[in-house]
C-alpha cells in the first residue's frame, strides 16, 4: 500500500490518500482500506495494457462507506502514484473510471509530482425548494427561497454548491452533521461543497462535507471543484485555484481551468501530490 499526499499546498498538507495494486479484494476489504491507512479514501489500480500508445489503467474509489463512482483527488493520488512507480520525468497514462477514459499526465519533480486531467461534463442546475429548506439549515446557513448562487451539480453524484460571502464565514461554519446527513441521504445528494467568492484572480475558499459516504469532511474534493469550474466559467471565470483543508489542519489546493473544446466546456484539473510511503 502507498499513501500519497493529493493537493498539497506549498510541499505541505494535502489530502492523504491509500493507493494500491487491484487484486481479488472483496467489497468489506475494501472499505477498511482507507481506516487502516488512516485516509478518507481508498483508490484500487488495475492495468489494462495499452490504450492510444500509452499506458493503461482503470481506477476504483472507495470510502468506509462503500464505492464511489469517481473521486478526483483520488485521481490526482493515483497518478502521483503511478508516476513514481515509471520513475519517468514526464508520464502519460489512459485512465478509465466506470465507462468513461481521459487522458492524465505527470510530472516529477524530486519527491513531488504534479499532475493533471481533463474532467467530463459537468451537469448544473438550479436546486428545488425542498434542497435549498432541508440543506441549508444543516449547515447554519438561513435558506434562501429563490436560491440565486447555489446549485445541484454533478459529475456522478449529484451535490450542493453553495457560496458565502467571505473566507471568514467559511471558516465559521459548524454544521449539524447528523441533521446533514440526514438531508443528504434523502434527497440523494452526495454531500455540500461551500465555497467563498473568488477574489479577482480566481482564488477560493472551500470546505466540502460529506458524511453521507462516511467523510464528515473532506481535506481536498477536486470533483466538486471541477462543478464549481464549470458554474463560474458561466460567470466569466476561467481559472481558479481552490484552498481546502485549513479547518482540519492540513493546508491543500486544487487548481481547476475551465476550457472551449469544440465538444463543449471541459474541466481540467490538477494539484500537485507527495508520495509518503512504500511497501
Amino acid at each position: 500500500m502507498t499513501v500519497v499526499h493529493a493537493c498539497v499546498r506549498d510541499g505541505r498538507g494535502g489530502s492523504p490518500t491509500a493507493v494500491l495494486d487491484d487484486g481479488p479484494f472483496g467489497e468489506e476489504e475494501r472499505r477498511r482500506v482507507p481506516g487502516a491507512a488512516g485516509a478518507s479514501h481508498a483508490v484500487f489500480v488495475a492495468p489494462e495494457g495499452e490504450r492510444d500508445g500509452v499506458p493503461a489503467v482503470s481506477l476504483r474509489f472507495f470510502t468506509s462507506e462503500g464505492e464511489l463512482p469517481s473521486c478526483g483527488h483520488g485521481t490526482v493520488a493515483a497518478l502521483g502514484f503511478l508516476a513514481a512507480r515509471a520513475g519517468a520525468d514526464t508520464y502519460r497514462v489512459s485512465l478509465r473510471v466506470g465507462e468513461r477514459t481521459f487522458a492524465g499526465r505527470a510530472v516529477l519533480k524530486g519527491p513531488y509530482a504534479e499532475v493533471g486531467f481533463a474532467y467530463g461534463p459537468v451537469e448544473l442546475r438550479e436546486p428545488d425548494g425542498r434542497e435549498s429548506a432541508l440543506v441549508l439549515p444543516a449547515l447554519g446557513l438561513a435558506p434562501d427561497p429563490l436560491g440565486p448562487e447555489v446549485r445541484v451539480a454533478s459529475v456522478g453524484r449529484p451535490r450542493l454548491l453553495v457560496p458565502v460571502a467571505s473566507r471568514s464565514a467559511l471558516a465559521a461554519l459548524v454544521p449539524d452533521m447528523e441533521r446533514l446527513r440526514a438531508a443528504c441521504d434523502r434527497l440523494g445528494l452526495l454531500g455540500c461543497y461551500v465555497y467563498s467568492a473568488p477574489s479577482p484572480s480566481g482564488r477560493v475558499a472551500a470546505r466540502m462535507f460529506a458524511p453521507s459516504i462516511g467523510v464528515p469532511e473532506d481535506i481536498a474534493n477536486a470533483n466538486s471543484t471541477a462543478c464549481l469550474a464549470a458554474h463560474l466559467a458561466g460567470r466569466g471565470v476561467d481559472r481558479i485555484a481552490v484552498d481546502m483543508g485549513d479547518s482540519l489542519g492540513s493546508p491543500a489546493t486544487v487548481v481547476a481551468v475551465t476550457e472551449t473544446w469544440p465538444s463543449g466546456p471541459v474541466v481540467r484539473l490538477g494539484g500537485d501530490v507527495l508520495v509518503t510511503r512504500r511497501p
